[in-house]
């Protein structure tokens, strides 16, 4: 498995900081014009991709009042599953403009396609990559239609167990995919931060060998910033101009200047990862000097013994480190030596002498 790979030439991995999504979904409003400004704006704002959901309210579900098509609780109460789509897609005869001016602005646009027909317009469009929604991880047959293109997959997994997990990861890779994004998912709208669970995201990555990354649906950014602390590749969250302007997706949404400021706390929080050993980095150096060291804190002359009344261990870190205090004790000195010299073994008369 190719773990390390690029997305229109920017790399995913853990290598480089976050690729952050900005997830259009339904929140240009039913407005061409809001959907291409709010590329625009994603870009300003520094994110790597903006997404879109591909299905029209036909190839998602039917028109149908049974109570089976009716939503009950959370923040979509009450309506019909068609009505829902009706108001929340993104027009296939949109895609053209949106890809065209995505590349224009110098942005990567790519999309969730909810069947064949949406694949089969975004392969027309070029689409770099495909995302896969928690929702479709268990359609199958999807997951095998857009492996075949053999083009980078970023999968949700929210809902899933482990074994439906497997089956979509297996599914993908043996129709062709090699280079899988996993995404650690809560499917709830909002998501509450106690129900995050991010250390399953590593767990994800692990087991399935694949990189992990995160859809965070909380309100807020701090869920994505502690992903990226954690080892997130891939951040994707739903972003709206404005919440004020209603919309299917926007009370969890993130407005411009918080997608501006998860783009460089995620960029922060993965240059603070690091890397493990013991080596010092160059940055310590000015402040070894502060630590503490031995220091003649007595005028003695030469050929004086060295007391415990004569040295400390003080700042700064100029003279021999603290663990010599004992070994300093009776020796004699070469030299005349004044309150605040630092200890040095050049001026010990006799390292090897007892007397």
């Amino acid at each position: 498995m190719n773990k390390m790979f690029a997305i229109n030439e920017r790399p995913i991995g853990h290598a480089v900081s976050p690729y952050i999504i900005a997830e259009l979904s339904a929140n240009h409003n039913g407005s061409l014009e809001r959907a291409l400004k709010s590329i625009e704006v994603a870009k300003a704002c520094g994110a790597d991709a903006v997404k879109l959901q591909t299905y029209t309210a036909d190839t998602i579900t039917i028109d149908c009042d049974k109570p089976d098509f009716m939503i009950q609780g959370g923040m979509w109460d009450g309506y019909k599953l068609y009505d829902l789509y009706k108001w929340a897609e993104t027009p296939f005869e949109w895609h053209q403009a949106m890809f065209e001016h995505a590349r224009k602005s110098g942005i990567t646009v790519f999309s969730t396609p909810f069947d064949e027909t949406a694949v089969d317009l975004l392969e027309d469009l070029n689409t770099p990559a495909y995302k896969i929604a928690s929702f479709e991880i268990v359609d199958l047959p999807l997951i095998q239609y857009i492996a075949r293109t053999k083009k980078p997959i970023i999968m949700s997994t929210g809902m899933a167990s482990e074994a439906e997990i497997e089956e979509a990861v297996n599914t993908a890779r043996d129709a062709g995919c090699r280079q899988l994004v996993l995404l650690h998912c809560v499917s709830s709208y909002p998501a509450p931060m106690e129900a995050a669970n991010l250390r399953q995201m590593a767990k994800l990555g692990r087991r399935f060998d694949a990189l992990p990354g995160l859809s965070d649906h909380t309100l807020g950014t701090t869920a994505s910033i502690a992903a990226a602390a954690l080892g997130a590749c891939v951040i994707e969250k739903h972003f709206t101009l404005s919440r004020t302007d209603k919309g299917p997706d926007s009370a969890f949404s993130i407005e411009p200047q918080e997608l501006q400021s998860l783009c460089l706390a995620a960029r922060e929080a993965w240059l603070a990862l690091g890397k493990t050993g013991y080596a010092r980095v160059a940055a310590e150096e000015g402040s070894k000097v502060f630590r503490r060291s031995l220091y003649f804190v007595r005028d003695l002359p030469a050929g004086a013994r060295i007391t415990p009344d004569a040295i400390r261990r003080i700042r700064p870190g100029m003279g021999l480190p603290p663990k010599y205090f004992d070994a300093l004790l009776g020796k004699r000195l070469k030299v005349a030596v004044t309150r605040g010299t630092p200890t040095s073994w050049a001026q010990i008369a006799d390292l090897h002498a007892d007397d």
